[in-house]
Parts: C-alpha cells; structure tokens; sequence
C-alpha cells in the first residue's frame, strides 16, 4: 500500500469520521501503525509467485506419487468488507520430473493471501501458479476458513468454516488420484 494513496492524515480523518478523537492518546500513533500493517497485509502484491517457486529436478526424477502439504496458515483480507479470514490450506501435487521446496508451496499461499481476496479466488490463483510454474502431472488444493465478515457482522455465525478445492491435471480427471489427495487432506481420524 503506498503511502501517498492512503496515507497517516487519511487515517486519522477515517478515526474521526467514526466519532473517535485521532488526538486521544490511545490512538496517535494508530494511523502510522495502520500504514504499516495494511502494507505488510497487501504485501503479496509486490510478490512474484514465480519467484516465490524454487523447483529442484535433483530427487524428482523417480518419485511419481502425491507429495502433500496439510495447514498452512491462511491469513487474508475479504475484498467486500476489508475484514479478516483465516484458517489453513493443504497443497497436494503429483511431479513431473521436478519437486518444490516444501517451505515455498507455504510462501505461495502467503504471496496470494497477502491481497485483498476471496477464497475461491485464492484457491485457484495457488492452484494455477503451482501447473503453470512447476507444470505436474497434477494439482490440488484445499483451504478452509472462518470469515469475519460472517462472524462479527451480518448473520454473525462463529465457528463456520468455508471450505474450497481446486483439483487441476491428473487430479480433474482420476476419481482414485482426488479421492487419494482428499484422504491425505483430512489427515489421521
């Protein structure tokens, strides 16, 4: 977010248009702290998914089945109301010739969940960088989340969970390869 768009003065009149007093002592340093964090917040902006995917081919060459990744934190913005969701998403791929660091399949979802969203949206947008980067056999992915537009406004329902999955290649295609990643998706239980 760049500062001359919405900057500190922004902030304070938006504090003063709620009734507070952007000179309380409680709040003057709250506007810089919202440029700060609505900076880091959106930071995925300025991130290039492409960049964030480093593939090895070293150890990939003989391994053809799903290697999966379960909770990784999902912390974004809901474009509608500027609000948080929040939960986990689990990555499942099938190599082709090429794996991902384990750590950078987390950074991906980091660089999309860092912009304002929706989930479906978000779901996909990791599905598609991973076949269009990585080019597997195939891809999938699952991420669950609580929205706070729903649970602190509107029809204020804490604790429900949305949940999205985006299944590309082989996995669109193969009941026992979805089914497989789906299975590893849920975990022991």
């Amino acid at each position: 977010m760049d500062e001359q768009q919405f900057g500190v003065e922004d902030w304070r009149r938006f504090l003063g248009s709620l009734g507070e007093d952007p000179e309380r002592s409680g709040l003057l340093e709250t506007p810089q702290r919202l440029v700060g964090a609505w900076q880091y917040w959106t930071s995925g902006y300025s991130q290039d998914p492409a960049e964030v995917l480093k593939v090895f081919e070293d150890g990939a060459e003989q391994y053809s089945e799903l290697i999966v990744v379960r909770g990784i934190p999902v912390y974004s913005h809901c474009e509608h109301h500027l609000t948080p969701f929040f939960g986990t998403a689990t990555i499942g791929y099938v190599p082709n010739g090429r794996i991902v660091g384990l750590s950078k399949l987390t950074r991906l979802v980091d660089c999309f969940s860092k912009r304002l969203q929706v989930q479906e949206r978000l779901t996909i947008q990791v599905a598609n960088a991973l076949m269009t980067h990585m080019q597997p056999l195939s891809v999938g992915v699952v991420v669950h989340c609580r929205h706070l537009c729903m649970e602190s406004r509107g029809i204020r329902t804490p604790g429900e969970e949305t949940v999205t999955s985006a299944m590309l290649g082989g996995m669109q295609n193969s009941l026992a390869l979805r089914t497989e990643f789906l299975a590893l998706a849920r975990g022991p239980g």
